[in-house]
């Protein structure tokens, strides 16, 4: 081979895009498997999880999901991974979810949440991390992409991104959301759970002093 000139060609393994090094012994975990919050808008969650179609070949669907309730409060479908149209679900929670509270922002440790397009974005939150190849620290929102798939999408020949959109915006929009029972919202839709949550913390305390008051006046036949 030598003396014909001829070489082997190599092939480059392809490389993941990753963060500098060590950087990810700089990023909290602040949830640390409490999957727990104890009123809503206190943790976000997000991941992307890959859709393959017929036609268009692979899709991306970004999901957002408020811990208190497991409700799925923003998703972005879209064809390419590029950080804009990922990170454009975080852009919609941010209006639909409005809270004069911090909210923790926990992700994994994927380029398109340490780029500097997601720092900009969450500079009024505070970013949570898994750690690396660690899927157990996101295991909610890993869970839902999960139930998706088996009980909705994998029922279909899926051809295109805009059957798999309708599919996510059926399953999310008319059943997860409002109609589907979760064990950790005690057995209610997260519609139906953030509801009630509200509806009994809109009920007035009554003191001490006003059931003084009630209980004498019904002494005195008032």
């Amino acid at each position: 081979m030598k003396e014909m000139g001829i070489r082997a060609q190599w092939i480059k393994k392809p490389q993941r895009p990753s963060i500098a090094p060590g950087t990810d012994q700089k990023l909290r975990n602040i949830p640390k498997q409490k999957f727990n919050p104890d009123r809503p808008n206190a943790v976000w969650c997000t991941d992307i999880t890959y859709i393959h179609t017929k036609q268009e070949g692979f899709v991306y669907l970004t999901c957002i999901m408020d811990l208190f309730s497991r409700k799925i409060i923003a998703w972005k479908l879209s064809r390419t991974m590029e950080a804009e149209d990922v990170l454009e679900a975080l852009e919609t929670a941010k209006i639909r979810r409005k809270s004069d509270r911090p909210i923790v922002s926990h992700t994994d440790q994927g380029v398109h949440f340490t780029c500097s397009h997601y720092q900009k974005l969450t500079s009024d939150m505070i970013r949570s991390y898994s750690k690396k190849g660690y899927p157990y620290d996101n295991a909610c929102i890993e869970s839902f992409h999960s139930l998706i798939k088996r009980e909705w999408l994998n029922r279909f020949d899926l051809e295109n991104y805009w059957q798999v959109y309708r599919l996510c915006d059926q399953y999310i929009e008319s059943f997860y959301n409002p109609v589907r029972i979760h064990s950790h919202c005690n057995y209610m839709s997260p519609n139906t759970f953030e509801q009630m949550k509200a509806s009994s913390n809109a009920q007035p305390l009554t003191t001490e002093k006003q059931k003084t008051a009630s209980a004498e006046k019904t002494d005195s036949g008032g």
